[in-house]
């Protein structure tokens, strides 16, 4: 996937004020599907998120992510209040939503000056060879705003696809915090 980032951004901090959602970059996928990359949600997609959080016949989200609870079935702006900074990938053609990246301040350990970093793509563009480059532009594009902050994500195990998106992407598997459950994965940026 290609990324070109928009040259005429006005400068704004994060998080945006709930629903705000900025363009920030234009892409194009492996097959040639082009993107729109959004800083926040509008209320749209917002919606959309929560109905794809439900959405039962989708194995890899209800088997490997807590979505179904925190945008199906909790609120939306509930997860917000946490200071969390969502980045939607839009594909232009259909205006869906294809991929989700978020972060936001919430230690791994007591006393770690962190931020928790999550991502997930939908049908269907999951397999598509879109998520590397689509979460490595936004871990850069939020990095600037908050330079020298260490991110971590926790996958489930048994869940490959995002443990090797989280290697490829240079995060490194800390054993002191990862759990029978969990992989706990840090990266310094």
């Amino acid at each position: 996937m290609e990324i070109a980032p928009k040259q005429d951004l006005e400068n704004f901090s994060l998080p945006l004020p709930i629903y705000k959602s900025i363009h920030i970059a234009d892409a194009t996928g492996p097959e040639g599907a082009l993107f729109s990359v959004f800083a926040g949600l509008d209320e749209n997609i917002a919606g959309e998120l929560k109905k794809l959080s439900l959405d039962e016949s989708d194995r890899e989200i209800q088997e490997n992510t807590d979505d179904r609870k925190r945008f199906g079935l909790e609120s939306y702006e509930e997860w917000y209040k946490k200071i969390r900074t969502p980045f939607a990938l839009i594909d232009k053609g259909s205006g869906k939503l294809a991929a989700l990246a978020w972060f936001g301040p919430k230690p791994a350990h007591e006393g770690c000056k962190c931020h928790a970093a999550a991502w997930r793509s939908y049908p269907p563009f999951r397999g598509k060879g879109i998520m590397k480059n689509f979460t490595n532009f936004v871990i850069d594009f939020y990095m600037a705003k908050f330079p020298g902050t260490p991110l971590w994500v926790a996958i489930k195990k048994g869940n490959t696809r995002s443990f090797d998106l989280a290697s490829k992407l240079g995060f490194k598997i800390d054993e002191t915090l990862t759990d029978d459950q969990s992989i706990i994965m840090q990266k310094k940026h």
